[in-house]
């Protein structure tokens, strides 16, 4: 489990893997986690987690791949990583989508990965959005898959490159946030999200 330390400002970690829960603080630097951080694990166990680092406005990753635990900042153009979520593919390479940028008024969909090797952020020509829950998958091809709300229309939307290229798609109006997305071992696509218009 990651979560966030309202009392002390901390990013988090909880896990029961040695038999009884032990917690590990992974970010004390101010308000780490905040906005929501999101886990996944390697078929070796190793933990990975996105967050949004408030006090310095930065996407950041935590990582104990190496055997110890890692910080690293992706994203700090702009004020981003709210809503981040992560995903692995069937190689183990990390696959984070995220949003908003504040300071250069240009608030997007964004997405992260170190698939080629080296980290890369760029905007998903999603079109203009407000703020937005995000959540990612990564099917057995390595094609990403990402559902969002789009407060600018109100409607849950999903975003893939199946296709070789981003394609739009909206899902549904007038709903859409607190979304997850996953995906089956024959490609398709499962989304559960919240009707706020019916509660």
């Amino acid at each position: 489990i990651s979560y966030y330390d309202e009392t002390n400002g901390d990013l988090k970690y909880a896990t029961n893997a040695s038999g009884s829960w032990v917690t590990t603080t992974l970010d004390s630097m101010g308000y780490g986690g905040l906005h929501s951080s999101s886990i996944a694990l390697d078929d070796k166990g190793r933990v990975h987690i996105s967050y949004y680092d408030d006090t310095n406005g930065d996407l950041k990753y935590a990582t104990n791949a190496s055997g110890r635990w890692v910080t690293k900042k992706l994203d700090s153009k702009g004020d981003v990583g709210f809503d981040s979520s992560i995903a692995l593919d069937v190689s183990g390479k990390v696959h984070i989508s995220y949003h908003h940028d504040v300071k250069n008024e240009d608030i997007t969909l964004k997405y992260a990965t170190n698939a080629s090797g080296r980290w890369v952020t760029r905007r998903v020509p999603s079109g203009p959005v407000g703020f937005t829950d995000t959540s990612i998958d990564i099917d057995s091809e390595g094609r990403v898959h990402i559902s969002y709300y789009n407060d600018e229309d109100d409607d849950l939307n999903y975003i893939t490159n199946a296709s070789g290229s981003w394609v739009t798609t909206s899902v549904d109006s007038n709903v859409g946030v607190y979304n997850s997305i996953a995906v089956d071992g024959d490609g398709n696509v499962h989304i559960s999200y919240y009707d706020s218009t019916n509660a």
